[in-house]
């Protein structure tokens, strides 16, 4: 009746009447909501009101949440999505959760993210585009309240799908000219120029360059970029370049890649790695071939892992804050959700730059 809250018309006693033991068979599968209704007895209707947190009776709510307590039932989040057409649900694509980096920007992402109440829902690409573009048409089944994504290079399908979802969208780790909808990130090609410029400072003119041999890791290619930008623009030598391994690079590519580089310029003064992983695995070569670093030849990395503090020499490398890119992708997701509660269009091609610095340690 207009102006009444809602009353059930089925048993209104505070407790549940008790049903015999097979009135709930554990084989049968997880409890359902008609099991709920069953067990509470009122409808599947007023459960479906308690469950969505709207006007019931007191004394109905709390024999509702006494069967749901007894019989172990969780809300079918997909079923609430479809109905509410929202899901509580942020879609995360990362290269590989690895990489100690991507992990340290999930979990970014999810200190910002969960007091909100939002949780993540994650998909590792392995760096490959095709990968990540089944990874979004899959989420987006789900209905994600909004999609952060590693890097800005996808199929056109996915920038596509990404455009058309009509969610709001931050892709992270680069420092993309036209993002799809907001960028959180910085030039990787600018980084690696700073490492270049380190070590010349640094009075190395024979620099060298180990990265992976795969097309599919766009911000190792982007600092092998800067490397060879920079060099040339010092007017030194940059074709001492050895690119070995698949995404993503580990501790036993920099050895062979290092002994690749020095058998083939044995004059090299130092080199910089497309990783702080890397740049272990070709500290170790040296120390293999009785080469002391950074005496006879300096080693740099990125990434600021945290191999890179403790190996010995400590490697001096590119810091990037991986958990502050989660946390500021977070905070850009949640005021572009509430401006879309208060009804405002934001502009898309919002970027937010993260800093980045050398870190001077004892390895260059």
């Amino acid at each position: 009746m207009a102006g009444c809250g809602w009353t059930d018309r089925t048993n209104s006693a505070s407790s549940i009447t008790r049903m015999p033991p097979s009135f709930f068979d554990p084989s049968a599968g997880p409890p359902r909501m008609s099991d709920v209704a069953r067990l509470a007895g009122v409808s599947k209707m007023t459960v479906s009101r308690v469950l969505a947190g709207h006007s019931v009776a007191e004394t109905t709510r709390e024999r509702v949440q006494q069967a749901i307590d007894e019989l172990g039932y969780v809300a079918d989040a997909a079923a609430g999505a479809l109905s509410s057409g929202r899901s509580e649900f942020v879609a995360v694509l990362v290269p590989s959760l690895a990489s100690s980096n991507f992990s340290d920007t999930v979990r970014g992402l999810s200190a910002s993210l969960e007091p909100h109440g939002l949780q993540l829902l994650i998909g590792d690409t392995d760096y490959h585009l095709d990968r990540e573009e089944r990874l979004v048409r899959s989420m987006l089944r789900h209905q994600p309240r909004c999609i952060a994504l590693t890097g800005s290079r996808h199929t056109e399908s996915t920038r596509t799908l990404l455009r058309r979802s009509g969610v709001p969208v931050v892709e992270m780790w680069d420092w993309p000219s036209d993002p799809i909808d907001a960028a959180v990130g910085f030039s990787n090609v600018s980084a690696a120029k700073e490492m270049v410029r380190y070590l010349a400072h640094k009075g190395h003119a024979r620099i060298g360059f180990i990265g992976g041999a795969s097309e599919l890791d766009r911000r190792g290619l982007d600092r092998l970029k800067g490397f060879r930008s920079q060099m040339k623009a010092l007017g030194l030598d940059d074709e001492r370049i050895v690119r070995l391994g698949d995404s993503p690079i580990t501790m036993s590519h920099g050895g062979p890649a290092m002994a690749a580089l020095l058998d083939t310029w044995p004059d090299t003064q130092a080199v910089m790695c497309v990783s702080d992983m890397s740049a272990f695995g070709a500290i170790m070569e040296c120390h293999r071939r009785g080469l002391v670093v950074p005496d006879d030849i300096a080693v740099a990395g990125f990434g600021n892992f945290e191999v890179a503090a403790c190996c010995t020499p400590s490697i001096t490398t590119v810091s990037v804050d991986a958990y502050g890119i989660g946390l500021r992708t977070g905070a850009t997701l949640l005021a572009a959700l509430e401006a879309r509660e208060q009804g405002i269009a934001e502009p898309s091609g919002k970027r937010v730059r993260v800093a980045y610095s050398v870190v001077p340690r004892e390895s260059a």
